[in-house]
């Protein structure tokens, strides 16, 4: 796949998590811890986003604390967590008011409650899993399964399948969990703060993992991967034990991922230190340069991003979903389209897998952590700085009176009584389609 690179002018150093910020200058360092990003930016949170002509959102709910991840279940229902322990259920647009369970977690930092996914078999097992962080010691990052009993959770059904290394630090725990298209259970895991962790097949933190449903290891995971250890000395190693669960690694804190429904392909959204945001493809057995290495490279030992962008006001990558639902609710031209937010910087772009390219989509958002793309062909994403989760659908005749094209100009509508129907566009380019309207067939008339 093409690679693409923007470069944006940088004025401040940013050392960072996702929730907490630390500006340094040449001068002198002043941390400013900002939990959960909520004053980073003077948001008004009941300011609609910024959206492309034709489209339009509807708030679903504005009812949320401290939100994180969310997913769709098979049957539409949306889960979202909530970094404080309780996943909540919207059903039928109305966020329920009993959550579907409600777990002790430590939600120091970037801890807590931060992935939801549904197995593939979930219409017969009702299992969901949960990536939280325990509040038991030694506190650690675990991955369950439970049983849904409807909306809520069947009373001690927890079953844990992976219990990762203990925290020390409270930043970098990745959080995202996804099933492929292979049936496996994908993990995404942030280095907790240690960068050298992301180069070491001797733990399993700063990596993708890739486990088995009930969480045994699959034999085809990759036998071997090559490091780069402090000196820039390369090694081909070969992780055991638990660690074969290792799918990739070099990463820093992949807080989001997405799975393209049909090829299977995997975008992971790793959050950067102080220079670069990344999407990296997902490849088995690939090391993605950290920390050795941050945003495009040419070293041949790493897998350069797909795409990388800078800081200020861009500070986090957070939420991807490719756009392949069911049905199509937005013009063809978005089929395809790879979705992914910023958390500071209150956007929502699109980046083409075909050509490479990037292009704006969304602005004013307070603090996106998540998108998801509904089968009902709405995008979804939630807002952390408001507490909210919200639809965008393709709406254009929202705008000018007939505007089939979402140009904001209106246009003429031609039906025949054989229902043939021809849309006029009015902007001077062109027509839909090329037909002899016939100065003497009556059987045409304009819509209204």
């Amino acid at each position: 796949m093409n690679r693409y690179l923007l470069n944006l002018p940088q004025s401040t150093v940013l050392i960072r998590s996702k929730w907490s910020l630390e500006y340094c200058t040449a001068t002198s360092i002043v941390g400013f811890l900002l939990p959960f990003l909520l004053t980073l930016v003077m948001w008004n949170t009941g300011q609609a986003a910024t959206l492309p002509v034709g489209f339009s959102e509807t708030v679903i709910t504005n009812s949320l604390a401290n939100p994180t991840a969310m997913a769709f279940a098979p049957d539409g229902r949306l889960f979202v967590c909530q970094q404080g322990g309780a996943l909540r259920v919207i059903k039928n647009g109305v966020l329920l008011p009993t959550p579907f369970v409600s777990l002790s977690v430590d939600s120091t930092g970037e801890r807590g409650l931060l992935g939801v996914a549904f197995d593939p078999n979930f219409a017969t097992n009702h299992f969901i899993y949960l990536y939280y962080t325990t509040s038991a010691a030694p506190i650690h990052n675990r991955v369950s399964h439970f049983t849904a009993n409807g909306d809520v959770v069947v009373p001690g059904s927890e079953v844990p399948i992976l219990d990762l290394e203990p925290l020390s630090a409270t930043n970098h725990n990745g959080g995202a969990i996804h099933f492929g298209k292979d049936g496996k259970l994908y993990v995404a895991v942030g280095e907790n703060g240690a960068s050298e962790n992301a180069q070491s097949v001797d733990n399993r933190l700063g990596k993708l993992l890739r486990i088995n449903a009930d969480g045994s290891i699959p034999p085809n995971n990759p036998a071997s991967f090559t490091v780069v250890d402090i000196n820039n000395n390369s090694t081909t190693v070969t992780p055991i034990g638990v660690n074969r669960a290792i799918w990739a690694l070099g990463l820093r804190n992949p807080f989001t991922f997405s799975v393209q429904p049909g090829t299977g392909d995997i975008f992971i959204n790793d959050v950067g230190a102080g220079t670069w945001e990344e999407i990296n493809e997902g490849i088995a057995g690939a090391n993605y340069g950290w920390p050795r290495s941050e945003g495009e490279t040419t070293d041949p030992r790493f897998t350069s991003p797909l795409y990388a962008y800078g800081h200020m006001p861009e500070c986090a990558i957070t939420g991807g979903a490719f756009y392949n639902p069911p049905v199509n609710q937005f013009p063809s031209q978005y089929t395809g389209i790879y979705f992914f937010a910023d958390l500071c910087a209150g956007w929502i772009k699109q980046y083409d897998p075909v050509a490479g390219s990037v292009t704006g989509f969304a602005t004013d958002i307070a603090n996106p952590v998540d998108l998801q793309v509904g089968a009902d062909g709405g995008l979804y994403y939630l807002a952390r700085g408001s507490g909210s989760v919200v639809r965008v659908q393709f709406s254009a005749r929202q705008g000018a009176e007939k505007d089939f094209n979402g140009d904001g100009k209106s246009d003429l509508l031609f039906r025949h009584t054989s229902g043939v129907v021809v849309a006029w566009l009015l902007n001077g380019t062109a027509v839909q389609q090329v037909v002899t309207l016939g100065a003497t067939d009556t059987n045409w008339g304009i819509q209204k």
